[in-house]
C-alpha cells in the first residue's frame, strides 16, 4: 500500500469541488450560494458520506479512505477515468485496473444523466448492472443500486429472481431473456472467463437450465429494443421508446425512456413522477 498524500489529496478535492457547479450534478443554484462550486456538505452527500468525514480529508486530518469511499468520492465529482486514478494514488491505493468491469461511472455520461430529471434514465454497466439512476427511473424499477453480489446484474434476477420478469408482458418474456443472454455474451467476450462475466455465467448454467439453453445457442449482440412495453404495478402498461448512448469503450451506457408527447404513456410517466416509489409493490423494492 502507498503512502497516502494527504496534503495533495485535499488539494486536489478542493479544487475539484470548487470546478463542479451546482447545476452540473442537478442541485439548484440558490440565490445565496456564496461560491460558484459545491458546498463541503453537497458533496458529502452525493458522496453518501457524512459532512464531517469530507470536511475532515479537505483539512488533511481525515483516515486513509477505502476503495469504495474513493469510487464515491470520484462519482459525486464527477471525475474522469484519469482523474479518478490519481485520486486513488493520492489516497495511497492503487488505481482500479480499466481492463475489468469498473463500478467507476462515466463522468460523461452522468453530465447527461443530471439533466434528465422528467423522464427514466439510468447508467448500465456492461453486466447489467445499474450504476445510478435518476428518481422517475427508481419509481419504475426500484432501487436497482441497493443490490449486492452477482443480484446487482439485471441478466442475474432474470433467471433466478422470482417476479423479476412481471417487468415486461408475458409475451416479451421471451425476446427480452434472449436480449439478456446475448448482452452478457459480448461483456464475456470481451472481459474472458476469469472475469466478473465469467463468474456471472458459470453461476446461472449452474442455477438456471433456461440461462444454460440460451448461453449455448451463441446469441451475441448488443440488444436494446427501441420501443418496448413495461409493467408497473399501480400504471400498467407503459410503451416507451429507448434511447441508448454508449461510452467509447462501450463498457457502459445511459439508457433513457421517452414516450410522444400527448399520448397515454407520457401521461403515465408524467403521474410517475407523482407518484414516485411510494406505490412500488412489495415485489418491485430491492433487496426484496
Amino acid at each position: 500500500m502507498e503512502r497516502m498524500d494527504r496534503a495533495g489529496l485535499a488539494d486536489f478535492l478542493r479544487r475539484r469541488r470548487e470546478a463542479v457547479r451546482p447545476a452540473d450534478v442537478g442541485l439548484p443554484v440558490g440565490a445565496r450560494r456564496r461560491t460558484a462550486g459545491l458546498r463541503r456538505e453537497e458533496v458529502a452527500a452525493l458522496a453518501a458520506m457524512s459532512a464531517d468525514y469530507y470536511t475532515r480529508l479537505e483539512q488533511r486530518r481525515g483516515p486513509q479512505p477505502s476503495e469504495q469511499m474513493l469510487g464515491s468520492l470520484a462519482r459525486a465529482l464527477r471525475l474522469s477515468d484519469d482523474e479518478r486514478d490519481h485520486l486513488f494514488r493520492l489516497a495511497g491505493r492503487a488505481a482500479p485496473d480499466r481492463t475489468v468491469v469498473s463500478g467507476h461511472v462515466s463522468a460523461a455520461l452522468l453530465r447527461v444523466l443530471d439533466r434528465l430529471g422528467d423522464t427514466p434514465a439510468l447508467i448500465l454497466s456492461a453486466l447489467g448492472e445499474t450504476l445510478v439512476a435518476n428518481e422517475p427511473a427508481t419509481a419504475l424499477f426500484g432501487d436497482r443500486t441497493a443490490y449486492t453480489g452477482l443480484m446487482r446484474s439485471e441478466v442475474y434476477r432474470w433467471f433466478v429472481r422470482p417476479g423479476e420478469q412481471e417487468l415486461y408482458p408475458a409475451r416479451d418474456r421471451e425476446r427480452q431473456g434472449r436480449a439478456q443472454v446475448a448482452n452478457l455474451r459480448v461483456a464475456f467476450d470481451l472481459y474472458g472467463p476469469d472475469s466478473r462475466a465469467g463468474e456471472l455465467v458459470r453461476a446461472l448454467r449452474r442455477e438456471s437450465p433456461d440461462f444454460a439453453a440460451l448461453w449455448d445457442r451463441h446469441e451475441v449482440a448488443r440488444r436494446f429494443e427501441d420501443h418496448k412495453v413495461l409493467v408497473h404495478p399501480e400504471l400498467g402498461e407503459l410503451e416507451v421508446d429507448c434511447t441508448v448512448l454508449f461510452t467509447e469503450d462501450q463498457s457502459q451506457c445511459l439508457l433513457v425512456l421517452t414516450a410522444p408527447p400527448r399520448t397515454e404513456a407520457a401521461d403515465k410517466l408524467a403521474l410517475l413522477r407523482v407518484i414516485g416509489t411510494q406505490a412500488l409493490a412489495p415485489e418491485r423494492a430491492a433487496g426484496s
